[in-house]
């Protein structure tokens, strides 16, 4: 994987936390991806397509996503819900869009996010593909940003 495709999403995270929520995140490290579990209970998953395919999951604590949601939707959470989901996922999705925009020479196509919640939950990424995880923490808590993505041939002229 190119580290290039990684940058937009990490610029993207600080934008849409700073913001949507008037939170400064701080990168903490970089490693490879060794395994199917993201670090967190709560992960927005967002496929990409186009001249560059697979996946980049938001994967946050919960105290996390729930002082994020109730920023976003200005009330106080206890407890995961759908409106916590939905404002995963609405975080997600900001962060692929925003990337998507800085990269623009790979013609993506996002999909809709899914949100996945649990502790242990599993998230695939194409299978040639070692997806780099970036670290972060703020003061609500931590969260991992993992893309994985790789060139997609171009198809031969017949």
């Amino acid at each position: 994987m190119k580290a290039e495709y990684v940058n937009p999403f990490i610029t993207a995270a600080g934008q849409a936390f700073s913001t949507m929520l008037d939170c400064q995140i701080r990168r903490e490290g970089l490693s490879l991806k060794d395994n199917a579990s993201p670090s967190h209970e709560i992960s927005g998953v967002i496929g990409l397509s186009g001249r560059a395919a697979g996946t980049v999951v938001l994967s946050f604590s919960e105290s996390l996503a729930l002082k994020a949601a109730g920023t976003m939707l200005m009330t106080e959470y206890t407890e995961v819900n759908g409106d916590v989901i939905d404002a995963v996922g609405e975080l997600a999705n900001m962060v692929a869009g925003a990337a998507k925009a800085q990269l623009e020479e790979l013609q993506l196509s996002i999909s809709l996010p899914n949100v996945i919640t649990g502790k242990g939950h599993v998230v695939r990424f194409p299978s040639s593909v070692n997806p780099i995880c970036v670290t972060f923490a703020t003061d609500w808590g931590p969260f991992t940003l993992e893309v994985g993505l790789e060139p997609v041939a171009e198809p031969v002229p017949a």
